[in-house]
């Protein structure tokens, strides 16, 4: 890449802007399309929730016993709990509760796979880079980039935004919406130290409520308001906690969750160690960022709702499945709010959620799609992101190879080509 903002762009079929469940299976699908791909990503490895944020629990891929959802996302996570020596769930015992059917994988062999992969598809990576400018001229896509050394300009025929926050959609000056109260955020982090059997719980109850009432501790910081602590030492802390009011779209926003993550851990980690049982309780690990259930998305021709997602709706356009319990993480940090979804039913998302409303040439993949809370809190998870990342990678290099707009592309032809890489297309 250049590093002269005044010297001509590096040129490129498609730009995808983050590397994380959506954006891996994105560009990787439009590079073995023929396409010529840039993937920029801000972090130092690709992955985001699942390697950076910490959620190490891609899911889910399979409904009711059957697998719904697979590509190139799902072929990286089993090659991942291969290589790092785990074990696949039985799918087939579908009544187990839903996080029972996720997937562990080892987050350092899983991402050192989606480098390998990113590699072997011929896409071209730019680590530790952010977008500063979008522009669409009226053929192409004007793009700023940042890097440690300075700005450099690319174009590209077709955008492709997985940055989880539409931020490159905001950056075009592309409408984006957001909940006026959004689902907190979690600094995932892992105790060690203790024995949570033959604690005195009801003990820790009274401590608890009365650090609570001196503002040494906030209720979310143990994940909900009543009688927390045993659940959140159980695990071992893990998800458990909450961070309300988090603006994930911006940096600023992103700076204040973060310091505020790292004094709850702290808040945390002093109330326990003065309680009988847990003196040497210490931090065994951290995410290195918190994770983000929800911020911006697309204004679209169509807005995925519970609705929809309830009734398993069968949209025309549908690109992938999708497959999770409404999971509203609520806004104050007090518990979540879950609706399972009926034996049989099985959610799609349909494309004209995933372009811009007022720009076919570009599209979106992960939680920025266009949807209710209640929708978005369900098909936010990394496998629906990883199918949507490949569907919106193969529709924007089709896109891009017949110089036709996003919304316009065959859907026969695209439902053929995601078949011939893996997917499994509604």
């Amino acid at each position: 890449m250049s590093t002269d903002a005044g010297s001509a762009p590096d040129t490129y079929d498609l730009v995808v802007v983050g590397g994380g469940p959506a954006g891996v299976p994105a560009a990787i699908q439009a590079a073995r399309l023929g396409r010529r791909v840039l993937l920029i990503e801000k972090n130092g490895g690709l992955g985001g929730t699942t390697t950076t944020a910490g959620v190490s629990l891609p899911g889910l891929f399979h409904a009711w016993g059957r697998q719904v959802i697979a590509g190139i996302g799902w072929d990286i996570v089993e090659r991942a709990v291969r290589v790092g020596g785990g074990e696949l769930p039985d799918f087939t015992d579908f009544e187990r509760p839903h996080y029972l059917l996720q997937i562990r994988v080892n987050p350092y062999v899983y991402g050192a796979l989606l480098m390998e992969a990113v590699a072997a598809a011929g896409v071209v990576l730019r680590l530790h880079t952010m977008l500063a400018a979008v522009h669409w001229d009226g053929t192409h896509w004007q793009l700023q980039v940042c890097g440690k050394e300075g700005l450099s300009p690319v174009r590209a025929t077709r955008l492709v935004d997985c940055s989880g926050d539409a931020n490159a959609i905001g950056l075009a000056g592309l409408p984006r919406t957001r909940n006026q109260e959004r689902q907190p955020g979690t600094l995932v982090y892992r105790l060690s130290g203790y024995e949570p059997a033959g604690l005195d719980y009801e003990g820790l109850d009274l401590a608890y409520e009365e650090a609570v009432a001196a503002g040494d501790l906030v209720p979310s910081d143990f994940g909900s308001h009543d009688r927390p602590l045993r659940g959140f030492l159980a695990k071992f802390g893990d998800t458990a906690m909450h961070l309300p009011g988090v603006e994930g779209a911006t940096s600023a926003g992103r700076t204040a969750a973060e310091t505020a993550g790292r004094n709850s851990l702290l808040r945390v980690l002093r109330f326990l160690r003065r309680q009988p049982g847990l003196t040497d309780v210490t931090v065994a690990y951290c995410a290195t960022e918190v994770g983000i259930r929800e911020s911006m998305m697309i204004t679209a021709r169509r807005q995925v709702t519970a609705e929809d997602y309830l009734a398993g709706r069968r949209f025309d356009d549908a690109v992938c499945h999708s497959f999770y319990p409404i999971d509203i993480h609520r806004p104050d940090g007090n518990g979540i709010h879950k609706i399972h979804l009926e034996r049989g039913i099985v959610p799609a998302i349909p494309r004209t959620a995933m372009v811009p409303r007022d720009n076919p040439y570009a599209i979106v993949a992960g939680r920025s799609i266009s949807g209710d809370q209640a929708a978005n809190s369900a098909f936010r998870v990394q496998a629906t992101a990883m199918a949507t990342g490949q569907a919106a990678g193969a529709l924007a290099a089709l896109s891009a190879e017949h110089e036709t707009p996003i919304d316009e592309v065959d859907l026969a032809d695209l439902r053929r080509v995601l078949r011939e890489h893996g997917a499994i297309v509604p």
